[in-house]
């Protein structure tokens, strides 16, 4: 299994609109294609203003192939367009990790 675990940082004040564009535009293609997320969460306390998105794959090729169907889905450009124009995201950070064998990660 091979895990996406990805880390956005969203200016100041702008949390909930961001999260709004995704739930309205982003979050059904995303599911469509990926499938439902291990988890999709945002800070209430610590470092502020920070998104946590974990998607799991069964491997890199599966990941691979799940993503370039959607990145070539009209409807995830929309979202990325309205994501882009909104400007909310400062920063990104992508690690794909291997769950330890004492602790699977449950589908």
């Amino acid at each position: 299994m091979l895990i996406d675990h990805r880390t956005y940082r969203i200016k100041p004040g702008a949390m909930q609109a961001h999260l709004d564009i995704y739930e309205q535009y982003g979050f059904a293609v995303q599911t469509r294609h990926l499938g439902k997320p291990v988890a999709y969460m945002f800070t209430e306390s610590g470092e502020l203003n920070t998104i946590v998105h974990v998607w799991a794959y069964d491997n890199a090729g599966d990941r691979e192939q799940k993503r370039a169907a959607m990145a070539a889905d009209p409807e995830w450009q929309t979202y990325l367009k309205k994501n882009r124009e909104a400007g909310y995201l400062e920063h990104q950070v992508t690690k794909l990790m291997i769950p330890a064998k004492f602790a699977p990660i449950i589908r």
